[in-house]
């Protein structure tokens, strides 16, 4: 076969990304190597007829390409495909697959599988490295943090396996999907292509109607039921119905470790981020898609205190060890059983209850003498030296609008954050997998490009984000943000799980205690203008706001990316 012929004879290569544009897809961001060279072709084939396909992103580091795919979710709702480089950049994707696999991201990822043949076939080996990058299982590695994997055995199969991919991926739980794609397979000749047939995934799951029932009958015996919540906010439909529950039935609600915007922030049953202060009032407790409803080494419900918990999965089945008490758990999609609970309990709890009266007063000081710590709280903040970060968080919180998306992954003080609708704050993973911030913000900036997009960021996660990669994706696509670094020059919660379990330790009276600290701190604001970006470092009180606008007005204006490196406290 002449090289003309070749490359007019259509191959598995072509067929895969043509099954990705049928079934919608809008980015692939790819992190390559020589695993890819069916796919190049593809991608080139398909811009040289002018077809439409998923376009391709060149992303110089896997950490990065999963946040982009994460964060590109977060705001639509849409899965999109990652492929990275056999083993080497399927152990780099890990971390970012960990941290989607917690927080039910559904993301295809993908990776090429190092030639199986030795010789013989279009898309044998003909590299040093293919013989070392084998492994027996690549799928092993990740394998736990997965709903499915598979390897493409047949060209034959990529709509079949594509499409079941996706179902998988997007039925709840939803999560990430891994599948392994061998060079000759790939480099085969494509077999014809069946019109897609419709490969619909799970529908959510509706409450059992009798546990809805007896939840209702606990919440109307209840004198001070609670609920906590972590994530509910990432089925935006579900945040209204939480807020007209609360305020019908004066139901306080507190976030323990919130990830998205849960409930707006000046909701008169809004009791904050401190479960601790707030759980051990109960008389019940609901534990509203909360993965850790309250940490019981330093605070839980009493004995007699009944808990529910309501989640797509209440129970956190991939989770080895979680064993918190549980009177009664409903698994159901958390918009549809609050929907379901809301009209139990209006069945049960009359207006003008003279408990939920009493209730909906004890809230209402509750959450006078919680906003009242907090303006103390912020008086101290705004004079400190080295910068707190509560004063950081109220300045940053000053310069966004509606318009505004934030992404956490920082010592963000939460309480000085406002916010009224759903999406607009996104932070980071329980796994504690860090680098997650500067990558899910582009994604986030390339779905929602008339927004705002505002990384807040430890000077740690800013290291794990791979800054030069993430700097040198947001100068190539227009991706332009703000990224505000909390820079206290240590791993902060490292130094305070050594304090906790040690406090009158020897690491305790150090100075600086081994592994903790980050110094001589680099000059982090130096690294965005080596992709055309705006940088400068603040730790004066004084110069914080100005800073920040200035960095505003850069990203808004002549939309380029920026960072101010704040120079913060400590623990």
């Amino acid at each position: 076969m002449d090289r003309d012929q070749d490359a007019r004879t259509p191959d598995v290569g072509e067929a895969f990304v043509a099954a990705l544009a049928d079934r919608g897809l809008d980015y692939f961001f790819g992190n390559a190597g020589t695993d890819f060279p069916a796919v190049i072709e593809a991608f080139a084939r398909f811009a040289a007829e002018g077809r439409k396909c998923a376009m391709p992103i060149t992303v110089p580091h896997e950490n990065t390409a999963m946040g982009m795919a994460y964060g590109y979710y977060a705001v639509t709702g849409r899965p999109q495909a990652v492929m990275v480089h056999t083993t080497p950049g399927t152990a780099n994707a890990v971390l970012g697959l960990m941290n989607a696999a917690r927080q039910n991201v559904p993301i295809l990822l993908m990776a090429g599988r190092t030639p199986i043949t030795e010789d013989g076939q279009r898309g044998s080996r003909n590299r040093v490295i293919q013989w070392a990058q084998e492994s027996f299982d690549q799928a092993s590695m990740l394998r736990e943090y997965v709903k499915w994997d598979y390897e493409l055995r047949s060209g034959s199969q990529i709509d079949d396996v594509i499409d079941r991919a996706w179902q998988i991926a997007m039925s709840e739980p939803r999560g990430p999907i891994y599948l392994s794609l061998p060079r000759e397979v790939l480099a085969q000749p494509a077999s014809p292509r069946p019109a897609p047939g419709p490969r619909a995934a799970a529908t959510p799951t509706r409450p059992d109607a009798a546990a809805i029932a007896h939840a209702a009958e606990l919440i109307a015996a209840a004198k001070f039921p609670v609920i906590v919540t972590t994530t509910v906010g990432r089925y935006r439909e579900a945040v209204p119905l939480l807020a007209k529950l609360a305020d019908a039935f004066a139901i306080p609600v507190v976030m323990n470790w919130a990830r998205f915007m849960n409930l707006p922030t000046e909701h008169a049953m809004h009791l904050g981020f401190a479960p601790e202060k707030v759980v051990p009032q109960a008389d019940l407790v609901i534990a509203l898609d909360t993965d850790v409803p309250w940490t019981p080494a330093t605070e839980k419900p009493g004995a007699d205190v009944k808990v529910v918990h309501i989640g797509a999965d209440p129970l956190y089945a991939a989770y080895p060890m979680r064993s918190f008490r549980a009177d009664l758990a409903i698994a159901a999609d958390p918009a549809l059983a609050l929907k379901d609970l809301h009209e139990a309990l209006a069945a049960k709890v009359k207006s003008g209850d003279a408990g939920v009266a009493a209730r909906r007063e004890k809230v209402a000081a509750l959450r006078k003498a919680m906003l009242a710590d907090r303006a103390a709280l912020l008086a101290k903040a705004k004079v400190a030296r080295p910068l707190s970060p509560a004063f950081v968080t109220d300045c940053v919180n000053t310069i966004k609008d509606s318009d505004t998306i934030l992404v956490n992954e920082s010592p963000v003080v939460q309480d000085f954050l406002r916010f009224d609708t759903p999406g607009q704050f996104f932070s980071a993973s329980p796994v504690g997998g860090l680098g997650w911030g500067l990558g899910t913000a582009l994604g986030v900036k390339l779905a929602a490009r008339d927004k705002t997009v505002i990384t807040c960021c430890g000077d740690g996660a800013y290291i794990f984000g791979n800054p030069t990669s993430a700097h040198f994706v947001s100068r190539a696509h227009d991706l332009p943000t703000l990224t505000v670094i909390y820079n206290n020059r240590m791993w902060a919660a490292v130094s305070r799980a050594t304090k906790s379990m040690y406090p009158n330790g020897f690491a305790a009276k150090s100075n600086q205690a081994p592994l903790t600290h980050l110094e001589p701190t680099p000059d982090y604001e130096k690294v965005v203008t080596a992709s055309g970006g705006h940088g400068e470092q603040v730790d004066s009180p004084d110069d914080l706001m100005p800073a920040l606008q200035r960095a505003l007005k850069i990203v808004r204006e002549e939309k380029r990316q920026a960072v101010v490196n704040v120079l913060t406290q400590g623990v």
